[in-house]
Formats: structure tokens, sequence, C-alpha cells
């Protein structure tokens, strides 16, 4: 009599895709993963027919057309004449250049309010809890428009520099000029054309060199046990080459002249570029001594007392042992407030101060009517700013965590 072949207890089944926890969760990711999908691409689908509807098709050639406006503070070369792919680049390059500047500013003020609350000066304690409670708790928007309008409102007008007895003198050796419209500072340029690919090139190298004798340092040390010193010549090595490279480029240095109605020459900070740069450097300080505050009180007291008895000073003691440590505690929530200082360069159209929102989200909108378009356009930009930050600053955060062995 012939048996019937049974069913191997180990084999898979349908059922166990919502039974077996082994395949549960990834069964439910996976449906609603493509519920998603499903859901975006009906979205997509959708808005494209109703833009064909409206005879305004998903189109980025407008970006080739002219864009017939000025941009006040640019970095790089522009005219009205050129493209609206042109000027999106320059506010671009505009939001780029205030969001490096209040990410640095901020950091380092930052950092000495952070450490300055926990100093042992009740004075100075209490003055640096006053500064991040009334930074972090007004809106940043309130806090541009009142810089704002204490620089247009204090500083002296660009008048008052003339005559034989002004009533406003440049600084620093007259070579700086700060008026009620901007900032003067004196400008390099290079007779090298090719200067700036130059310089990218030798820092290349010179990143490459420094990384290639650290790695046989740490060689060295691992089969001796005696460290080398590389911090001074790395360093010499640093500004000798750069020092020899702009002297072999031929600098000119041209000053600010007061000719006419305004200063000539140089270059111009305007106003609101210095507004937005303090605005969002002061409002980011509040929450980063925050968190470099937090920071330091975890770092156990144990490291602080064994410091004190290897003879370290007070100052040592905090670079040498405790913010190494702290570092580990500080930098993730570090990168939030970097990203989100980027995003909030956007309220610069408040200012008059042309970034990316005031020129693509901006003027070529409201000349286009392709709000579609410059949306997505500008959140892309912000979007691919906000990973490079973050995928440069987690990498520096894993390569200052401490590895168990």
């Amino acid at each position: 009599m012939n048996s019937t072949p049974t069913e191997s207890p180990d084999a898979f089944r349908v059922s166990q895709l919502l039974s077996d926890t082994r395949y549960r969760a990834k069964t439910l990711q996976t449906i609603a993963g493509v519920l998603i999908m499903l859901f975006l691409g009906w979205l997509a689908a959708n808005t494209l027919s109703n833009l064909n509807t409206l005879g305004k098709p998903l189109s980025f050639s407008f970006l080739g057309d002219k864009a017939g406006y000025d941009i006040n503070q640019r970095l790089i070369p522009y005219t009205a004449e050129d493209t609206h792919l042109r000027a999106a680049l320059t506010g671009l390059m505009n939001t780029l250049v205030v969001a490096v500047l209040g990410c640095l500013t901020a950091t380092i003020l930052g950092l000495f309010i952070g450490i300055a609350r926990l100093s042992p000066n009740a004075g100075l304690a209490r003055l640096a809890r006053v500064y991040v409670e009334i930074f972090r708790n007004v809106p940043l928007l309130l806090w541009l428009l009142l810089i704002f309008a204490l620089l247009t409102e204090t500083l002296p007008a660009p008048d008052a520099f003339r005559g034989e007895d002004p009533s406003a003198t440049l600084i620093f050796s007259d070579s700086v000029a700060v008026t009620n419209r901007g900032v003067f500072v004196p400008s390099i340029s290079f007779n090298q054309p090719r200067f700036g690919w130059l310089l990218l090139g030798l820092i290349a190298g010179l990143s490459v060199l420094a990384g290639l004798l650290r790695s046989a340092a740490k060689r060295h040390q691992s089969k001796t046990g005696r460290p080398v010193a590389l911090g001074l010549p790395i360093l010499a090595t640093w500004a000798l080459s750069l020092m020899a490279l702009v002297y072999w480029a031929g600098p000119t240095v041209s000053y600010p002249e007061l000719r006419g109605f305004n200063f000539r020459d140089g270059i111009h900070l305007r106003t609101s570029l210095v507004a937005l740069w303090l605005a969002l450097a002061l409002y980011t300080a509040a929450f980063i001594a925050e968190i470099v505050r937090a920071g330091i009180t975890a770092v156990n007291k144990g490291q602080k007392e064994a410091a004190a008895a290897l003879g370290l000073r007070g100052g040592q003691t905090m670079r040498l042992v405790v913010l190494p440590q702290a570092l580990r505690v500080i930098i993730p929530p570090l990168i939030s407030n970097y990203l989100n200082l980027t995003k909030n360069s956007s309220l610069a159209i408040a200012v008059g101060y042309m970034d990316l929102t005031g020129t693509l989200m901006g003027i070529t909108l409201n000349q286009t009517g392709r709000e579609l378009e410059t949306v997505l356009l500008g959140m892309s930009f912000y979007l691919a700013v906000s990973i490079s930050i973050s995928l440069v600053l987690n990498w520096y955060n894993a390569r200052v965590q401490l590895r168990e062995r």
C-alpha cells in the first residue's frame, strides 16, 4: 500500500509571512513600502495630469531663459543678462556663504558660552545663562529684524567718512569701513588666472601627504610604542606651502575708498548679509552652548580630578581631557543645529539678502510662473546641502568615538 508523502515541518508556508515572528516584521514593512510607493506614484501622476490640463506641463526649460534681474550680493560673476540657472547658482552660493560663516561663528561662540555656563564664577555663569534664555526663547525672525534695524540706524552713513574732520573713520589701519550700508573690507586679487585651481590642488596634495604621514606615525607607534609628534611639522608645511603659492601668484590688495556717495573697491559685505550672519550665529550659539554644557557634564568628574593630580591646569584639563571626551555627546546634536542654521538662512528674504530662496523661489518663480519646478529645485538644493553636512559630520563623529578592544 503506497503512503502519501508528508510535508517537512521546516517547509516554508505562505501563512508564515504573518504568523511567524521571523517573517512578520519584514512582511509588514514590505506591504507598507509598496503602499507608500503606490500612493506617491498616484500623487505624481495626478499632479502631472492636472498640470497638463492647465497647460503647464512639467518643464525645466525656463532655466535657460534670461533672468533679467540683478543680485546685489554675489560671490560668482553674474549679470541680469545671465540665465535663471546662473541666478539660482548665485543664490545658492550666497546661501552657502552665510551658512559657513554662521556655523563657524556659532560654534566658537557656543563653545565659550557653554564653558562659561559651568564657570565657578557665579556672575559669569549667570550672564551666560541669561544669554541662552534670551536668544533661544525669541523667534529668529525677530532677532534678524532687530539686528538689521540696529545696523542701519546706528552705524554711520558713508558721508560721515568725508571731510578733513570726519565724524567716522576707518578701522584696522584705515582698511575697513563699517557703515549702515554694509562693511567694506580689502580684497585680494592674483595675477595668475588659475590660482584657485592651484590652491585646491595644493590643499588636496597636502591633505593626502598629511594622511600618509599620520598612518606611518601610527604604524611606528604600534611597533615601537613611541609616538611621533607631527602636529608642528605638518602645520609648518601647510603655512610655508600656502605662503609660497600666494607669493608666486603675485597678490594685489585693493582697499575700500570713498568715491561719490559710497565706498568703492574692496569687498562689500552688505548690511543684509551681516545682519543675517549675526542673527543666525547668535541664535544658534544659544543652543550649541547648552549642547556643550551637556557634553561637559557627561564627562566623569574623576577625569578632571585625575588631570589635576597630574598637574594640569584648568585650561589644559578642559582642552586635553574633558572636551575630547565630551565630543561624543556634543557632535550628534550639533549636526542638527548646523542643518537648522542652513535651513533658517532662508529667512534672508526678510532683509533683502538674495539667497536661494530669494532668487530661485522668489523672483524666478514670480517671473516664470513655474512654482512646482522652482520649489522642487529649491528643496533638492537644500536636501543636497543638508545631506552633505550630515555625511561629513557623521564621518567625523565616527572618528572621535571611543573604540573598545
